[in-house]
């Protein structure tokens, strides 16, 4: 024990406060950017206001402000659902772990994909390209349309016009295959992403919040290549800096068939 003032602090309370206050730096990483921030102040505003209430000796509304605050544990699961479900999404998920194709076979998709995108980009086809893994997109698989084709940039291309059938929706490839067509992303809901990005990129942002995804966005008005992981956007990628981003994330990786990648894309006009 180490003597601090009148208090002894030991090895065990070190521990325990070095673990809280890493608890509450997460937190804040945690609930940075959304709503959550504002609703926690609006909770603590709450609490402060029946302190001085109760100090006051108004017994009526602290009365009432009290039983609001017996149910805000309750108020506090309902305000930040999404937040909570993110969260256990992440801790139960190890993207370290992760695998997607054998090193040959991840090269040959990027190629074909990096190719699809120069095309895509040059012509304004808006487009949107997902890499995940398999498990935690199989609930879009299912509600697409079954394809069973290889991966080739000139596919990809023509499932993106928008003269055709399958072009609003997703795309899903898996084990070098195209498996399905015609399946949804969910949008971001985080009101730091900028208004000069519309549907297309909230969806891209939306389904890296949620899923551990690399995804690469295609802008119908501009062209302009964006890339997101893990809730963040990076936009003006250059076909060169893509395909190092690509390569870095996938090439170098040793992957597994019981991970997919995914491409996607919102038949909306956005940035």
């Amino acid at each position: 024990m180490f003597p601090i003032g009148f208090l002894e602090f030991g090895i065990k309370d070190f521990i325990e406060t070095l673990i809280i206050a890493l608890s509450l730096v997460y937190l804040y990483r945690w609930v940075k950017g959304t709503f959550a921030i504002q609703a926690a102040i609006g909770i603590l505003f709450v609490i402060i206001i029946n302190v001085i209430i109760g100090i006051l000796g108004f017994n009526t509304i602290n009365t009432i402000l009290s039983q609001i605050l017996d149910v805000g544990v309750i108020a506090v699961i309902i305000l930040f659902q999404p937040e909570i479900r993110k969260l256990l999404y992440r801790l139960g998920t190890n993207t370290n772990l992760d695998r997607f194709f054998s090193t040959s076979s991840a090269y040959k998709a990027i190629d074909e994909v990096v190719d699809a995108v120069k095309e895509l980009s040059k012509n304004k086809i808006g487009a949107l390209i997902v890499f995940a893994r398999t498990s935690s997109l199989q609930d879009l698989v299912d509600a697409g349309v079954n394809i069973d084709a290889d991966v080739k940039s000139e596919l990809i291309v023509t499932i993106f016009r928008k003269e055709t059938p399958l072009h609003d929706g997703a795309i899903v490839i898996r084990g070098n295959r195209i498996v399905a067509a015609s399946c949804y992303l969910p949008i971001s809901q985080n009101p730091n992403i900028s208004n000069s990005f519309g549907t297309r990129h909230r969806a891209a942002v939306g389904i890296s919040e949620t899923n551990n995804v690399f995804v690469l966005v295609v802008s119908e008005e501009t062209g302009r290549i964006s890339v997101a992981r893990n809730g963040a956007l990076t936009s003006g990628l250059t076909i060169q800096k893509l395909r190092a981003e690509m390569e870095d994330t996938f090439g170098t990786q040793h992957f597994d068939e019981d991970v997919a990648f995914t491409s996607a894309q919102t038949d909306m006009n956005l940035n």
